[in-house]
């Protein structure tokens, strides 16, 4: 190799990977020295020295390192986040040992640099822009052996929307931390955080989850949009009839009412709707939520927060003295919080939660068993919803089409015609190929009678209020999926899915 290599405009690119283990200790530069002016020492003999750098232009460095070494070097262009990367692997391998400290905060150094680096920062925000863009719920971002994938959640589907390099990883996830104001030196245990970006005229709240894993963190960015206009309770899906029941616990002034569903099931939505159609100058509303979603002017918002004792059941004690008409607690997730919520319903307040449960007769039975006992149950609960969010059929490339001999089964063991024709998207641009865009909700409603409340008082089965509420014909949640399949809003396979699993 010629001496005068680097001032060649063809330098060789290579992985610092390659020449491990590098140099270390007094053989290697000093790690000010390497922060300060990103060059690394790969390999050195009798008489060559193979040094990488990161700025393969700075002509001032090279002759600095040139007169140092006293003789022939080899030049190599390595790449920023790589360095990082393995500054960072040094740090995860020293102990308690002297040079752990230096090591620490010259990495943290480089690592700073690295994230606020603008190819990184483009990076970074591309990825939240196109989320935004593609009406994405969160991103994630894992890094693998040998790359990092980024996915967007869209419709309650994850889709692949972009491959990084590991090297640059490191980089990005400082890049993260920094604006959650986390700490980019913590790779051993996770990190929660919150990053509020300004796209144009939409404020983007973003929820930051991240945790180590086997080849290095899973990043998950849960966004929420302030500018983006709360649903309206008569767009959650609702049918005319199990909405012109719910609209009836509008003018109960107490009691209990509870919407049931998984995780993601879209119960925030529903019960903020809920609240909104509940306000008035005459109300005062107060709610208990983790994390805030939407910002509703007239409804006073308490957020969570267990670091400092701010949880569920302890809020909820001091909301009572608050003298509210309405409370919603965001979930039910235990006795003391359920005794709680009966307790405020009993006592003159019209409370609304959501349990995790499969369906809404289900909800007897979980308060059961949380203690609550029956004829207290039977005294204050007024209604339940289940719910699902199932994706609805892309209406750009939407067709018809005759049921499948599975479809025309389903359809003729809940009372459907099994000839109705059906829906399916073809998969367009619009709804990126899919067939989809945009979820809706299918329902399980019912409110509470006399004889209701004689049954769940009498602690009567589960199976035996079931089949009352069917003979009442309250309609359930895969009755109201097939009726939307009909309708040519979803398919039978996205009602399956969602009830099923």
């Amino acid at each position: 190799m010629e001496d005068n290599f680097l001032y060649d405009t063809t330098v060789i690119k290579v992985s610092i990977a390659d020449f491990k283990p590098l140099p270390e200790a007094d053989n290697q530069y000093p790690l000010e020295y390497v922060e300060k002016y990103s060059v690394i020492k790969l390999k050195e003999n009798e008489d060559t020295v193979y040094i990488g750098i990161c700025s393969t232009g700075d002509n001032a460095l090279i002759e600095n390192l040139r007169n140092f070494h006293k003789k022939r070097i080899v030049f190599y262009e390595v790449d920023k986040s790589e360095l990082a990367g393995y500054l960072g692997e040094k740090l995860s391998l020293s102990d308690e040992g002297s040079g752990s400290r230096q090591v620490l905060d010259n990495e943290k150094l480089l690592l700073d640099k690295l994230a606020n680096d603008a190819p990184i920062i483009n990076l970074v925000n591309s990825v939240m822009i196109e989320a935004v863009r593609k009406d994405a719920s969160d991103i994630h971002i894992e890094c693998y052996s040998d790359e990092a994938v980024v996915r967007y959640r869209i419709d309650g589907y994850l889709h692949t929307v972009q491959h990084i390099e590991k090297q640059r990883f490191p980089a990005v996830s400082s890049r993260i931390k920094i604006m959650a104001n986390l700490n980019i030196m913590e790779r051993r245990l996770p990190q929660d955080g919150r990053i509020t970006v300004h796209l144009g005229d939409d404020v983007i709240d973003l929820r930051v989850s991240i945790i180590p894993i086997a080849d290095g963190e899973s990043i998950v960015l849960r966004l929420f949009n302030k500018n983006k206009a709360p649903i309206q309770m008569d767009l959650l899906g609702i049918e005319e009839a199990e909405l012109v029941s719910l609209k009836k616990m509008f003018g109960i002034t107490h009691g209990l009412v509870l919407v049931s569903g998984p995780t993601g099931s879209g119960k925030t939505t529903t019960l903020n709707a809920l609240l909104r159609e509940n306000r008035s100058d005459a109300v005062k509303i107060i709610t208990i939520e983790d994390p805030i979603e939407y910002i509703t002017e007239g409804i006073n918002q308490i957020q969570t927060n267990e670091r400092i004792g701010l949880t569920f059941d302890t809020i909820l004690r001091r909301v009572l003295r608050q003298d509210p008409n309405i409370i919603m607690v965001g979930e039910i997730r235990d006795t003391q919080t359920a005794e709680l919520a009966v307790r405020a319903a009993l006592t003159g307040h019209l409370v609304f939660s959501t349990l995790h449960t499969k369906d809404s007769i289900s909800v007897i039975t979980r308060l059961k068993n949380m203690g609550i006992e029956p004829y207290l149950l039977a005294a204050v609960l007024k209604g339940s919803i289940a719910q699902r969010l199932v994706r609805k059929i892309c209406r750009h490339c939407a067709k018809q089409r005759q049921p499948s001999k599975h479809e025309q089964e389903i359809l003729k063991s809940r009372g459907f015609p099994s000839d109705s024709k059906l829906s399916e998207g073809q998969g367009c641009s619009s709804c990126n190929n899919t067939g989809y865009r945009g979820r809706t909700g299918i329902f399980e409603l019912y409110t509470s009678d006399e004889e209701l409340e004689s049954m769940i008082s009498k602690n009567l089965r589960e199976a035996e209020i079931r089949a009352y509420l069917t003979s009442k014909k309250v309609k359930t949640l895969t009755d109201d999926g097939l009726q939307k399949a009909i309708n040519g809003i979803t398919t039978i396979s996205e009602v399956e899915r969602a009830i099923f699993g």
